[in-house]
């Protein structure tokens, strides 16, 4: 069965479960293919405060068929204990990324005959600052993921949203290696991916129209600026629960988003754990 593009990127997400003292809260991951020299290991990516103070997680992986197809309705439940502390987190405090290597549970998998689906996002998609540079200010974004902890339960798929980028992806937003999209940013988001998505064409900087689709991925979503009530603007981490606060957030519908090109730095940090 051959998938259109969008449909594989819907195979790219995993919903994160994660329970703590606090209750329990939902956030996105997303499957990638970690370059270590000549091999690949399989990783979840997600954002460190998703699977901060975590003690149980879980996730959710479709299943194949014998042809290799994804079964419609058909996934498999994993919880994880010590949940937190299965996650590799990113050197850098500022960067809040983490990953998941997950070979041992598709280990397990393959002696229970069970056949996972997914579709990993590899190296071949990420884009350096020079490349970045060479996109327009406004390009098309869709990004992939769960807000509000909302997915089709039956199908174990996740919800799709679109927008715009809202600064330049080659830029450094306020000095950081993130920029800043123009989309709807809820509760459940945080570690969604972010993808330049153009399924038939698209103008490139000099104002050229190129046939033909173009996906990358740009980033990962991480946090978001909300006002309060009384108008003060304030950048706050995408949570993960939704519990009630005393003062009113209200969320501008922008998100920042961590640049794709620093998952490369995970390269060099998991081979100190090998």
């Amino acid at each position: 069965m051959g998938l259109s593009l969008s449909e594989k990127l819907t195979y790219s997400t995993v919903r994160i479960e994660c329970t703590s003292d606090e209750g329990k809260s939902t956030g996105t991951g997303f499957f990638y293919a970690m370059n270590e020299g000549e091999r690949y290991i399989p990783v979840i990516v997600t954002n460190k405060h998703v699977i901060e103070d975590s003690k149980d997680g879980i996730i959710h992986f479709n299943l194949a068929d014998n042809n290799g197809d994804p079964i419609e309705g058909r996934y498999h439940k994993v919880v994880i204990s010590n949940f937190e502390s299965s996650w590799i987190k990113h050197p850098d405090s500022e960067i809040d990324l983490c990953i998941f290597p997950i070979a041992q549970i598709l280990y397990k998998f393959e002696e229970l005959g069970i056949k996972p689906f997914y579709i990993p996002v590899d190296k071949s998609l990420l884009m350096d600052n020079d490349q970045l540079k060479e996109l327009n200010s406004i390009e098309e974004i869709v990004m992939v993921g769960y807000p509000n902890g909302i997915w089709d339960a039956i199908n174990n798929m996740p919800i799709i949203r679109r927008g715009i980028t809202a600064t330049h992806p080659g830029l450094n937003y306020n000095g950081k290696q993130e920029f800043m999209i123009d989309a709807a940013c809820f509760p459940g988001s945080s570690g969604s991916p972010v993808f330049l998505y153009n399924p038939s064409s698209y103008n490139d900087k000099k104002g050229n129209t190129v046939i033909g689709s173009r996906i990358k991925l740009l980033g990962v979503l991480y946090a978001g600026p909300q006002h309060t009530a009384s108008g003060e603007v304030k950048v706050i981490n995408v949570p993960t629960v939704e519990k009630p606060i005393a003062i009113s957030r209200i969320p501008n519908n922008l998100g920042l988003i961590i640049k794709s090109y620093i998952l490369n730095d995970f390269e060099s940090i998991l081979k100190e754990f090998n």
